[in-house]
């Protein structure tokens, strides 16, 4: 009778549990530092969970992030499992993977606003700093099709059953940067490249994008935010560069939960389904401790709402 009486009280919390969504997207964190590693630069392949089939969210480092990932299947996940780079902008710890890759790369297409893709003919791909692979510009050799985004405006990528939005963010000064937003049916990430913080900047542009992403948060669609944080904190305001601290990423995500509802309790529960996967951390040269658990300590306040931070390192495979 006892065990009965056990097996009844578990069978009913187990009706009652909530129950987890399966994962809806597998990444493989190529790079994860801002530098001065260039091994281990900005770069993360996101795919559909279970196949296999990715695109590539910047592309500071690709081959030897990719190496560390996948062994000995590296070039054939390069040749055959990647179907398109989106970059966020075109600093070089952002795009210089891209370019070393591109000799023994397959064809494939480039996203990017449009400066960004600019920039890319212009600067890089101009056959004096690089031969040019792209389809435009000075003989072009064509392996790389160009494809200029408009905000807001979803591009679809068949052969990896993805869709893709691009959004304006601002990183201090002409340069500009780009939150991609990726969807596969009914779930959503979102990948954010290098940013400052609204109150620093001025432009508005991440609030922007809290607005655009706050319905997929209320109804928990969002399963992972992608988010930089270049430097621990303290740091001056006026040594961010056009980046973000933790002190920043809290405020940001404050900002975030308003958007979500005006009530604490909806706002308590959209955090505590939240991911936040903390990139472009840069290392420190003169050994004075791991910046990335500094980082991870000063976002325990967020861990103490509920949301979980990932400080990922190159190589690493993430689900959710």
């Amino acid at each position: 009778m006892r065990l009965l009486t056990l097996a009844l009280f578990c069978a009913l919390l187990a009706f009652n549990a909530p129950a987890t969504a399966a994962p809806a997207f597998e990444a493989r964190v190529l790079g994860a530092s801002g530098g001065i590693d260039e091994s281990d630069l900005t770069c993360v392949l996101l795919g559909r969970a279970g196949t296999g089939e990715s695109i590539a969210l910047d592309a500071g480092t690709v081959y030897a992030g990719l190496v560390r990932a996948f062994g000995p299947r590296a070039g054939d996940v390069l040749k055959h499992h990647l179907h398109g780079y989106f970059l966020s902008h075109a600093h070089l710890d952002h795009v210089s993977g891209l370019a070393i890759v591109s000799p023994d790369d397959t064809p494939k297409p480039v996203h990017g606003l449009p400066a960004t893709v600019d920039a890319l003919r212009d600067h890089l791909f101009n056959g004096r700093l690089w031969p040019n692979f792209t389809n435009e510009g000075d003989k072009p050799i064509g392996k790389y099709t160009l494809v200029r985004m408009t905000p807001g405006e979803a591009v679809d990528v068949p052969a990896a059953g993805l869709r893709v939005t691009a959004f304006p963010l601002s990183h201090g000064g002409e340069a500009g940067s780009t939150a991609f937003l990726v969807t596969a049916d009914e779930a959503a990430a979102l990948y954010l490249g290098d940013t400052g913080p609204d109150a620093v900047e001025g432009a508005g542009r991440l609030a922007n994008l809290w607005d655009a992403v706050a319905p997929l948060v209320r109804s928990g669609a969002l399963r992972a935010i992608f988010i930089e944080a270049s430097y621990p904190d303290p740091r001056p305001d006026a040594l961010l560069f056009g980046h973000l601290t933790p002190k920043w990423i809290a405020q940001e995500i404050h900002v975030l939960a308003a958007r979500v509802s005006p009530d604490a309790d909806t706002q308590a529960k959209a955090l505590r389904g939240l991911t936040l996967v903390v990139t472009h951390i840069k290392p420190r040269t003169e050994g004075q401790g791991d910046v990335r658990a500094e980082i991870r300590k000063q976002l325990a306040p967020l861990v103490a709402r509920g949301v979980k931070v990932i400080v990922p390192r190159s190589g690493e495979r993430l689900r959710f």
